[in-house]
């Protein structure tokens, strides 16, 4: 997961029931992001209503439709640099 102000929260809420790399390789745009975030909380991701908005953000920022994935993130191996 790259760097930012809610790597760890992200982190932390997503890898409770799937592999990082679930994450990594979607590729989708804000509106996209805020139903898929909407929906794991629906299923039971652990989300403070408070950083909603801010997950949304970090993850449409970080893996937005037209970023291209490198092997080591599709990988879960290293961090980007």
């Amino acid at each position: 997961m790259p760097e930012g102000a809610l790597q760890a929260k992200v982190r932390t809420a997503c890898t409770e029931c799937h592999d990082s790399h679930i994450i990594v390789q979607q590729r989708l745009g804000n509106k996209a992001w805020s139903k898929e975030v909407d929906k794991m909380i629906k299923w039971g991701a652990v989300v403070d209503p408070s950083d909603r908005d801010a997950f949304v953000e970090y993850l449409s920022t970080n893996f937005p439709p037209e970023k291209a994935t490198e092997p080591s993130e599709r990988a879960g191996a290293g961090k980007k640099k």
